[in-house]
């Protein structure tokens, strides 16, 4: 659910303009805003990482009680100074006339080979607001893992993706010994660590 506004907080946009078109786009952008002690700061300036929306989707198979986690090359990691390949879940963007449902469904699929039998929403987050408007739609998939894994992913777009089903002990082992660096992957490891008994249930 987005932030529920607190009284008085509002913003103006005064101007946009794209400073950069590449793989990616960045947005300058001109804002006034209200200000806590009262009245309207000046103007402010702020480059943005405009990214869109996405959808990620823990795929989890409640019966084997086992998650599937994909590796693949990140250059956003490289050049974080960490190593490019992490535990992540299956995830993509929303395109238009998608909803982030069919994108969990779709993804899974296409990076996994796994087909989505039902969906739980988890989370609607912004990811790193103070510099990128990617808004991440996230959910536990329910799945049969059984002969899940391999190496998938789309040629066109040169996705070379390995996908790895594990127990859930082991995975929250990974995110235990801080294994898993992953926004998404993180918060929906975390969820179904609290509501697994529950889920499990719901799902039997």
């Amino acid at each position: 659910m987005p932030s529920v506004p607190l009284p008085g907080e509002r913003a103006e946009l005064i101007e946009r303009t794209v400073a950069f078109q590449g793989y990616f786009r960045v947005a300058r952008y001109l804002f006034r805003h209200s200000l806590y002690k009262g009245g309207q700061s000046g103007v402010v300036t702020r480059e943005v990482f405009e990214r869109g929306q996405v959808a990620a989707v823990l795929p989890y198979d409640p019966a084997r009680d086992e998650v599937v986690l994909i590796r693949q090359f990140r250059a956003g990691s490289q050049a974080a100074g960490r190593h490019p390949w992490g535990w992540e879940i299956v995830a993509g963007v929303v395109e238009e006339g998608e909803t982030p449902p069919d994108v969990a469904r779709r993804e899974a699929i296409e990076e996994a080979s796994l087909e989505i039998l039902d969906l739980v929403p988890l989370h609607s987050v912004v990811l790193s607001p103070g510099a990128c408007s990617e808004v991440c739609s996230s959910f536990i998939g329910r799945v049969d893992a059984t002969g899940a894994g391999g190496i998938f992913g789309l040629e066109a777009e040169n996705e070379d993706i390995l996908v790895k089903v594990l127990p859930f002990a082991e995975a929250r082992a990974l995110l235990d010994r801080d294994e898993v660096d992953n926004a998404p992957a993180v918060m929906a490891l975390q969820w179904l660590a609290l509501h697994r008994d529950e889920l499990r249930n719901r799902w039997r």
